[in-house]
């Protein structure tokens, strides 16, 4: 018996059994451990632990119909089983549309998830492909950790950095990585085309992640790589409403008496903020950071001198 039936056994055996199995339970019943009480040890340690990488939740519970406390096993189904998420019928087409329709770097489509959530059949909705979408080297591990929570490390711009993963987001061709660094304790957003060499991961929940970081889309100004520059905008009391409506909820503001306003906004890219501040025209004043507002004065002194 090879180690994948071994662990599809103790899988089905932990998530099946009434009450909590103990480890002489489980080396008496799975087939495919070896006969020493060491080596079966030593085993089971390595099959659990890869249980768990894999995401599985194998719970350590005291069994209470025993005379003398014993501790055993099991996989708690509530936790294993997907819940059903309760999409409608209009939800599931377009999940599977979406599924049909974009290719994620060389990989065919697998419409499997979609069933188990009650979409069609496969052959029901015809595959027209609109696009591919790269999948660089890290994708898939850089996925787990931020599903399952996982400290990820590893060398970007010739430094280590030791990252708090929050979401990967994908726009204009290239995928990006937003989380807490920790080794500049803060915010901060990867390319991960530029990630230098492997990328290691912790273990699973490993830190919180913040409930406003999900689903926000990366605004032109935080696209890019590096440490981001604290920019302070003022913008006129009457032009302050449409600013506060087109930036994110979470941009600390500085309301003044006069009803002009003070966002302090993080910027990476200079030209993405650029372009946003100009908008406003003579309505907002760059207060600082000094290269910022260098920027934008020589900018438009270029286009003035070119016109």
């Amino acid at each position: 018996m090879n180690k994948l039936e071994r662990l599809l056994n103790l899988t089905a055996a932990l998530l099946h059994t009434r009450r909590p199995l103990t480890a002489e339970d489980i080396r008496n019943q799975i087939p495919g451990y070896p006969p020493k009480e060491e080596s079966f040890r030593r085993a089971f340690e390595r099959d659990k632990d890869d249980l768990r990488e894999m995401g599985i939740p194998i719970e350590l519970v005291e069994i209470l119909d025993h005379e003398v406390p014993v501790m055993g096993y099991r996989i708690p189904p509530e936790r294993y089983y997907l819940p059903d998420p309760g999409l409608s019928a209009e939800e599931l087409a377009a999940l599977q549309l979406a599924a049909t329709s974009f290719r994620l770097g060389e990989g065919g489509v697998d419409l499997d998830a979609v069933r188990k959530l009650g979409g069609r059949e496969e052959g029901s909705t015809p595959e027209v492909e609109l696009a591919t979408i790269p999948r660089p080297a890290h994708l898939d591990v850089l996925f787990e950790a931020v599903t399952l929570r996982r400290v990820v490390t590893f060398d970007y711009g010739g430094d280590g950095r030791e990252v708090e993963p929050y979401r990967l987001d994908f726009h204009k061709g290239r995928w990006y990585l937003t989380g807490r660094d920790r080794s500049r304790d803060g915010d901060r957003r990867f390319r991960l085309d530029r990630i230098e060499g492997d990328v290691e991961v912790g273990h699973p929940d490993a830190f919180q992640r913040p409930t406003h970081v999900a689903g926000r889309r990366p605004e032109p100004w935080e696209l890019g790589e590096g440490d981001p520059l604290v920019a302070r905008l003022l913008i006129d009391a009457h032009q302050a409403p449409l600013a506060r409506h087109q930036l994110p909820d979470d941009i600390p503001w500085q309301q003044r008496p006069d009803g002009s306003a003070i966002a302090t906004i993080g910027v990476v890219n200079v030209a993405g903020f650029r372009s946003f501040v100009l908008q406003f025209l003579h309505h907002a004043e760059i207060l600082d950071p000094p290269e910022l507002r260098s920027d934008i004065q020589h900018w438009i002194q270029d286009v003035i001198t070119r016109g």
